[in-house]
């Protein structure tokens, strides 16, 4: 496996020999001072370019970067492919453990970049580039709830839940599980976002799809949380939603209390009594009540 400076030799000087590319910079955990470091980190660059039109031309051109395990092409996938993007990405596995997330983008268009607190300048040819702030986490630090936001995230936990009971009821597993591991996770995932921000004075992050939860949740929580993950057996999941009901209540009150918010006591006593009924509901039965 190449090693970090190699691999960030390799993007440098590819992007230094080709007049198109202008300037490198480069995002994500690898340029995070706060990130674990591993080799499963991926190298997030963008190559400003004059114009990305003679790259896509020719497909070969990302050779220069190794053997390929696997390479996506994002903005080839839709049917048909999208029109008016500025940019352009390469998502590129190398039989060697290393991947490069590359884009490129129009320097014409270097105003409409989308600002990342994660970004460290690699080259820059023509002192195009504005003097980035030392990488840091200050763009991916969870903000406050509104009021509203609050709101709809405890109505559509609540919502959505029944329709994970009405699934498992039926014997439909996979429409459960999908209901209960999308559309009520969501919530959930949210509600642990603002609960570790709170904790923290929004100065702490659950990370990228709450990566390092176990790290910042209390232990008596961290374990809840792994109980509303459950295999394809019927009673594991209904154990998991209650679980997630659990875990939610027990995270959105104090968050409501921080912040002046009304907790939907009603809903969650009133679903959860409904839950709970729909559970211990005979297999013939002809109504539910």
């Amino acid at each position: 496996m190449r090693s970090e400076q190699e691999m960030l030799d390799l993007i440098i000087k590819t992007a230094r020999s080709d007049d198109r590319v202008r300037a490198v910079i480069m995002n994500g955990s690898r340029v995070n001072p706060n990130a674990p470091k591993d080799f499963f980190q991926d190298y997030d660059v963008v190559y400003l370019v004059t114009e990305k039109e003679s790259f896509l031309a020719d497909p070969t051109w990302i050779k220069v970067f190794g053997e390929l395990m696997i390479l996506q092409l994002p903005d080839d996938m839709s049917d048909p492919p999208p029109e008016g993007r500025d940019g352009y990405g390469y998502l590129m596995q190398f039989a060697d453990g290393n991947r490069i997330d590359l884009g490129l983008y129009p320097v014409s268009k270097l105003d409409h970049l989308e600002d990342d607190s994660l970004t460290l300048a690699l080259l820059d040819k023509d002192g195009i580039l504005p003097k980035y702030a030392p990488p840091n986490e200050s763009g991916y630090l969870p903000k406050p709830p509104t009021s509203k936001k609050y709101f709809d995230c405890t109505n559509e936990f609540w919502w959505c839940s029944p329709y994970v009971a009405k699934g498992l009821w039926r014997d439909e597993i996979v429409y459960a599980k999908h209901m209960m591991d999308v559309y009520v996770r969501e919530q959930l995932d949210k509600m642990l976002v603002w609960y570790v921000g709170m904790r923290s004075n929004f100065l702490q992050s659950p990370g990228k799809m709450g990566k390092y939860l176990e790290k910042v949740l209390e232990p008596e929580l961290w374990q809840l949380l792994l109980k509303t993950y459950a295999d394809g057996d019927y009673e594991h999941t209904w154990e998991a939603l209650l679980a997630m009901g659990d875990l939610f209540r027990r995270i959105a009150i104090p968050v409501a209390e921080q912040f002046g918010f009304t907790y939907p006591a009603g809903d969650d006593e009133r679903v959860t009594t409904h839950l709970r009924h729909v559970r211990n509901l005979p297999r013939d039965a002809k109504e539910m009540y």
